[in-house]
């Protein structure tokens, strides 16, 4: 048992509904597997479940725990800051995989 930073300023959305409600809200509450430390006040760059940058958010709470099942799982909750412009979610998008997500492809191929 651990905690995983989440340190690279990156928050991904799984699911479309969690996404639909911080942009039509204005905030969002998102649930992730494992305990991980997401710091509170900090800002950081939302995507799309299909690793295209939207917008900046504000994590506002940050609650790790075990569930009723037993899983360990991480509840965080967010402020929408701004949607990115057009220019902005591409140039976000593109160094986010250059980054992150392109490197996650790498290994996903090689088990």
């Amino acid at each position: 048992m651990g905690f995983q930073t989440e340190f690279n300023s990156v928050c991904k959305f799984k699911s479309e509904q969690e996404l639909y409600e911080l942009l039509e809200y204005g905030r969002c509450k998102m649930v992730k597997s494992g305990f991980r430390v997401y710091p509170t006040g900090q800002m950081v760059i939302a995507y799309t479940p299909l690793n295209e940058a939207i917008a900046i958010v504000k994590i506002s709470a940050s609650i790790a725990e075990i569930n009723f099942q037993g899983e360990e799982v991480t509840a965080v909750e967010m402020e929408l800051v701004r949607k990115l412009t057009e220019e902005e979610a591409k140039v976000q998008t593109a160094l986010a995989y250059e980054m992150f997500f392109a490197g996650q492809d790498k290994l996903n191929t090689q088990d």
